[in-house]
């Protein structure tokens, strides 16, 4: 029997694109492996959002044609849509980028025919969204569904708009199908994730976001969570339509990167600090205790001392549970790229340093509001010390004895933990 083995770099939505690829390979008689093992097929689905998602890439490429020089290797993904001339030049056989992927063991075995390298490689500006499927997800009791693809704001310092094309969205009626056979399969959590969530439906119809979230939030799925927003989404009827959903999970990962003005305007983001503010406590009032999750880019170029310290500010403010914290990027063909004022690494490890500091305190300040609270928590991975961890629908992680993967306990939250909180079994 042959095999086939993965590596997937960057987001939920490569996670996806890699499951419905593996899955393929499946039901062309493959036997998936561990990566690392020797195997007959090798799929790299690359990442190029930061410069060192781009070179990790570029790595495990290497790395693999170098150690399995007789395996087949599989490049897909962004950096094979963005540099698809220069992958050849490596010796991959099959260079897919992002789309095609529902084609990838034919196309597998069309260049194996003709022991030829094929690079299947296209413009994804005007293509309609690629219909993959999923019926599990490797070694998870969440699965990841995605539901749109493409982005076309042109944020400055972003290469994603060039690499996954436009707006494309998956119908309701596709996203409740999928959702009843994740359901079928005893998946106790969906995360609804897409390039750019906020843009759902914009190429259909009449469906909007709403419409697609209500197609997930199928009869038996205890919790639906959704992905990265744009504040601009979270008006209050949006928010008050979330709130009639019971499977909701009262997490909202709100996408910042800068709390001042100057910068955000220079970044091409659509929004101010205080429309971001207002979107927040629109969420906090209607989902009281809800954890907010954003991204902050320090360092974009031009930053002064003066804008820094009010994206901290802000930060504080509006009180996040975790941030994700990002030193900016240059990434070539990028607006941003040719801004002047670029920054060097040591302010920008700095600025990264002391966000960092402010994000530990929100997250142990969120953490400590929750302590004595009695949560469902979906258990996910036994520990090498017999303790199960687990996560809330606030996304907080649980240390618990006595839990299996795959099962959901109420639990009180006891004390800080690491990055997470001790727990107690009810009953």
């Amino acid at each position: 029997m042959k095999t086939v083995a993965f590596y997937t770099l960057g987001c939920k939505v490569n996670q996806y694109d890699a499951q419905a690829m593996k899955e393929s390979f499946v039901r062309a008689g493959y036997k998936t492996r561990p990566f690392g093992e020797p195997v007959d097929v090798n799929v790299i689905v690359t990442c190029v959002v930061t410069a060192a998602g781009e070179q990790k890439s570029r790595q495990m490429l290497h790395r693999v044609l170098r150690e399995q020089p007789d395996s087949q290797v599989i490049a897909a993904g962004c950096l094979a849509q963005k540099d698809a001339d220069k992958l050849k030049d490596l010796g991959v056989r099959l260079i897919i980028g992002n789309q095609h992927r529902e084609r990838v063991v034919n196309l597998l075995h069309e260049a194996l025919h003709d022991n030829a390298q094929i690079c299947a490689v296209e413009d994804v500006r005007s293509i309609p969204f690629e219909e993959l499927t999923i019926s599990h997800q490797d070694g998870r009791t969440r699965a990841v569904m995605k539901i749109q693809e493409g982005c076309d704001r042109f944020c400055a310092y972003c290469i994603i708009p060039h690499v996954r094309g436009g707006i494309r969205s998956r119908t309701p009626d596709a996203i409740h199908a999928e959702a009843k056979r994740l359901v079928a399969a005893e998946y106790q959590e969906i995360v609804l994730t897409g390039i750019h969530l906020t843009s759902y439906g914009k190429d259909l119809d009449g469906p909007r976001l709403m419409d697609a979230i209500r197609a997930a939030a199928v009869p038996g799925l205890p919790r639906l969570r959704l992905g990265s927003l744009e504040p601009v989404i979270a008006t209050q009827d949006f928010v008050d339509e979330l709130a009639e959903i019971p499977s909701i999970c009262p997490q909202f990962h709100l996408s910042l990167q800068s709390g001042s003005d100057t910068v955000l305007k220079r970044m091409r983001r659509r929004y101010t600090a205080r429309e971001y503010l207002e979107a927040a406590r629109r969420l906090q009032r209607t989902f009281p205790d809800c954890a907010l999750t954003t991204d902050v880019l320090v360092g974009f170029p031009g930053e002064t001392e003066e804008e820094f310290l009010q994206t901290l500010s802000f930060c504080e403010e509006v009180g996040f549970a975790k941030m994700h914290i990002f030193p900016y990027s240059r990434r070539a063909g990028t607006t941003a790229a040719r801004m002047p004022g670029q920054l060097s690494r040591a302010v920008k490890t700095e600025r990264a340093r002391q966000m960092a500091q402010l994000d530990e305190r929100m997250s142990i300040a969120y953490r400590e509001r929750m302590v004595g609270s009695v949560q469902p928590v979906l258990f996910e991975t036994v520990l090498a010390d017999g303790t199960t961890e687990g996560q809330t629908p606030q996304a907080i992680s649980v240390f618990v004895k006595g839990a299996q993967p795959g099962e959901v306990h109420d639990i009180r939250l006891m004390g800080l933990h690491q990055s997470g909180m001790k727990g107690e079994m009810i009953g």
